[in-house]
């Protein structure tokens, strides 16, 4: 990920980086995952996906779960040798805003929590499209939501660094971008209360699919 400062090349946090997925975020990771996987489905043939900003791997380990063939790509170098000691699959350091691949290298290109810590999302969508054959795999923190709201009044380092997005400005990046989607598709999860995805902006997580041309 680029940024003037990134967060993620603190050793601190990305040793404590998988422990939230098991303790605190236990529920947002089911749910976010099972958003994923319903978006995921839309793509019934793909067999190939890069994670760009994989951090420690956790979703690009998630992903070869799922019986996909993953690559995982990340600026951190400190967040990749987290994501090599646990064995998963091949991670590799680079650029969101340019990629290290030829054009169609992969069926899926996800960007999971991670556009919203890029200085040029919009380069980012970009080479996103370039790589990806089939579409794109989004998933953002929502800054009309009330976990984007509390983020933001946690402050510290990592949700200082970070800009969150809105359903509405994340397809306003798309366009910005130029990606030529064929059909775009979303739901909001980590409602307060209600353990579902829903067709609403103000869900906690945003997950989008984007079929592209």
């Amino acid at each position: 990920m680029k940024a003037s400062r990134n967060p993620f090349d603190q050793a601190q946090i990305a040793a404590g980086y998988e422990t939230w997925y098991t303790t605190v975020g236990q529920r947002a990771d089911r749910l976010e995952k099972a958003l994923l996987k319903e978006l995921l489905a839309r793509f019934p043939t793909a067999e190939t996906i890069l994670e760009v900003g994989c951090g420690t791997g956790h979703f690009t380990r998630w992903f070869e779960d799922l019986e996909l063939k993953a690559v995982g790509l990340d600026l951190s170098m400190v967040m990749l040798k987290e994501a090599i000691r646990k064995e998963g699959p091949m991670v590799l350091q680079g650029d969101a805003h340019c990629l290290p691949f030829e054009d169609h290298s992969f069926e899926i290109v996800a960007l999971i929590t991670t556009l919203e810590f890029l200085q040029e999302p919009a380069l980012a969508l970009k080479e996103a499209q370039r790589v990806a054959q089939k579409g794109l795999l989004l998933g953002t923190i929502n800054r009309t939501s009330w976990i984007g709201r509390e983020y933001r009044c946690q402050g510290g380092v990592l949700w200082e660094s970070a800009k969150f997005l809105s359903p509405g400005e994340l397809v306003d990046i798309m366009k910005l971008s130029g990606v030529k989607k064929s059909k775009l598709f979303w739901k909001t999860t980590l409602w307060r209360w209600f353990p579902w995805a829903l067709p609403l902006p103000w869900g906690g997580f945003i997950g989008m699919g984007v079929r592209i041309d």
